[in-house]
């Protein structure tokens, strides 16, 4: 298939197979939610006795004054540890490489589909001036986009950092949940061949 680059009258010929595919509505939804999951912090935690800090000293002798114990650390006393005390647990979900590249591919197809990606030969400004940046995207006619490029450029990046809905990654820094946020793509096509590299 090819796909138009914007300003320049040319055609780029991509993978069908890759930016062809149909919308797996189920293996995006699994990526996205792992992908999410995988930032969650498990902060639940409770402390055993044997975590408490206190002295392990007998408080009493051993026979003669009723039930024996050892410290006052033991889960029946007011301030004892936890007999089965909580860890911090993970939420991570685990997905193949093959599932995680068959998302990606299929969330591209799909915008592509919808008309929301323009690939454009680069898009840099001279100076990290976010009125520079908003004349090219007005000239583009993109609503909230995300900018990708094969690597971020710092002065690109430092004016679109005061728009807000405005997004730069570079090809490594793409992502499912952030492909799916997205109103609009915008794309250079250096950034689409590297995509394609890595999807293949």
């Amino acid at each position: 298939m090819e796909l138009a680059v914007v300003g320049s009258g040319e055609k780029l010929a991509v993978s069908e197979a890759i930016f062809g595919r149909e919308f797996r509505e189920d293996l995006v939804h699994q990526v996205v939610v792992a992908y999410r999951n995988a930032g969650r912090a498990g902060t639940k935690a409770q402390l055993s006795r044997s975590e408490l800090s206190g002295t392990t000293k007998k408080f009493k002798k051993q026979k003669g004054g009723g039930a024996r114990h050892g410290d006052y650390r033991a889960p029946i006393f007011v301030g004892g540890g936890r007999a089965f005390a909580a860890e911090p647990r993970s939420f991570a979900q685990k997905v193949n490489r093959k599932m995680y590249r068959g998302a990606m591919s299929s969330i591209l197809s799909e915008l592509l589909r919808q008309d929301r990606v323009k690939v454009v030969q680069s898009i840099t400004v001279d100076e990290p001036k976010t009125r520079a940046l908003v004349a090219k995207l007005g000239e583009l006619d993109v609503n909230r986009p995300l900018i990708v490029t094969e690597d971020a450029n710092e002065a690109l990046y430092l004016a679109a950092r005061n728009l807000p809905y405005v997004e730069v990654r570079d090809v490594q820094g793409l992502d499912p949940v952030v492909l799916v946020g997205a109103r609009s793509v915008v794309i250079t096509v250096d950034a689409l061949k590297k995509i394609e590299e890595w999807l293949a």
